[in-house]
């Protein structure tokens, strides 16, 4: 995916570890530690960082997949954003599951799932048969990814628990920037004459040994008090993100025609009654999907569309940059993760800061983070532009793609603590859990969006249409700066 690049998985990491409940300990003293906990976190790192990788490895290999099988640009659209639908729809309520049926169960099927996903993949043989199988994928990695971090919370306590975390945070930074080199690597390696397909291929001995040694050395959890998820309001959720997105993806190409609107304005209730529906209901034993409570603070609310608006600039952008590079520079898929991996390179220098400055400063270390990432991408759109006139190649880009990733350091690693000091304890999980859902689902959006802008304007020419895409990207970003200053001042102090 888009180069989140990320340490948009640190966000989804704090963000997703906070959706499972803590381990309870024996009555009257302290929980004893598990003698296999760190092999255990060992073999379920490895499993997330499946997850983790995939989020930016199929970029720079879908210009090569869009070739190859013959996809048209929506098909493209949905290579990225089928992943990312999956995920969102999924995330919460299995979260719950694992919470209350069992987080090892729960691993074990959504890392096996991941790896089937990933071989059908890798064999796809039409973009309809890509798209279908990168869907499973994002189902599966919301299987398995709540599991890793409600696991954590469980088996590590104190000074253990804030080590295992920023081993998570460590390798969640590195991943998007390996993805990026690795899906070039893979891509133009050819390896057997697989191309592209390499970079879903190398899924699977990884799932297969993850799976072995998860069978042996990881426990299993589970929260005694957890509630029972509401499985017919997962439903409605998923069937309206995939309403949202359907018509935006697919209306260009069909001349935005009357059932495309009816289809965006059904998801869009469907998620408002969802949300109306639960604030009004009052279950002991259902845990609700989109909490209302949550919703009334406007702190939160703001966070949410903050860390909605990041997505779509993230994923877009970096959907349409891959593009740019291969088919209007030139650049052979490896050469583009290297200067795609810019982007990550400011971003793994400002993110081990950022939390203690936004302890300091609170939102403001948002705002100036959004308006880097506004400057940088700002940058880039004005590079691009000289490039119509003069060709430079696309190296002048690059201080404005390390710009972009500090700003991005500095905006999302501490967005999750930010905004959770306005929401009370008993509401953190759930809030978390809305958090990680608007990142996947703000994602599918960036897809939708920003690419049927750049495809709208193919006929100026690559350089000519991702032109007409940046104003869209940098604008997001200076919007985030604005919203940020409705955020709460100070971030939340942390338990470890």
């Amino acid at each position: 995916m888009p180069a989140t690049p990320d340490t948009p998985a640190t966000a989804s990491t704090v963000s997703t570890a906070s959706t499972t409940s803590t381990s309870h300990a024996p009555a009257g003293g302290a929980a004893t530690p598990h003698p296999r906990r760190w092999a255990a976190a060992a073999v379920m790192m490895v499993a997330a960082l499946m997850d983790l990788l995939d989020v930016t490895i199929v970029n720079v290999a879908i210009p090569s997949i869009g070739r190859e099988l013959g996809a048209s640009e929506s098909a493209l659209q949905w290579i990225v954003s089928a992943y990312l639908l999956g995920f969102a729809a999924t995330l919460i309520v299995s979260g719950h599951l694992g919470d209350r049926y069992g987080r090892k169960a729960l691993f074990l099927v959504g890392t096996a799932a991941f790896g089937l996903a990933s071989l059908a993949c890798g064999v796809a043989q039409s973009p309809g048969q890509l798209v279908a199988a990168r869907a499973v994928q994002g189902v599966a990695a919301a299987l398995l990814m709540p599991q890793v971090l409600g696991s954590f919370r469980t088996l590590f306590q104190g000074k253990e628990r804030g080590a295992a975390f920023g081993m998570y945070g460590a390798v969640a930074g590195f991943a998007s920037a390996a993805g990026l080199l690795l899906g070039g690597v893979l891509t133009d390696a050819d390896l057997f004459g697989w191309g592209w397909r390499s970079v879903f291929l190398v899924n699977l001995p990884v799932a297969a040994a993850t799976l072995a040694a998860a069978l042996v050395l990881v426990p299993a959890t589970r929260e005694r008090s957890a509630g029972r998820p509401d499985v017919v309001g997962s439903l409605v959720l998923a069937g309206s993100l995939v309403a949202v997105v359907l018509p935006l993806v697919q209306g260009r190409a069909n001349g935005w025609p009357l059932w495309g609107w009816l289809c965006l304005a059904a998801g869009v209730l469907g998620l408002v009654g969802l949300a109306v529906a639960e604030g009004g209901r009052r279950s002991r034993t259902t845990v609700p999907l989109l909490p209302a409570r949550a919703f009334r603070l406007p702190a939160f609310s703001v966070g949410v569309v903050v860390q909605l608006l990041f997505s779509v600039g993230m994923q877009g952008f970096f959907l349409v940059f891959a593009i740019w590079l291969q088919g209007g520079e030139g650049y052979t898929p490896m050469q583009a993760g290297v200067v795609s991996v810019a982007f990550s390179v400011g971003g793994l220098v400002t993110a081990p800061v950022a939390d203690v400055l936004a302890a300091k400063f609170g939102r403001f270390v948002l705002v100036a983070g959004a308006l880097l990432m506004a400057g940088g991408f700002g940058w880039v759109w004005a590079a691009v532009e000289e490039s119509s006139a003069v060709h430079t190649g696309a190296w002048p880009l690059v201080p404005g793609l390390v710009v972009a990733g500090a700003g991005l350091g500095f905006l999302v690693v501490p967005l999750v603590n930010v905004v959770l000091s306005a929401v009370p304890a008993d509401m953190a999980g759930g809030a978390s859990g809305i958090f990680s859902t608007a990142q996947q689902f703000g994602g599918a959006l960036g897809a939708a969006i920003i690419g049927t802008i750049f495809f709208g304007h193919t006929q100026d020419g690559p350089t000519g249409a991702l032109s007409a895409a940046m104003p869209w990207v940098a604008g997001g970003f200076a919007l985030c700066a604005v919203l940020c200053l409705a955020l709460p001042r100070r971030a939340m102090a942390r338990e470890e």
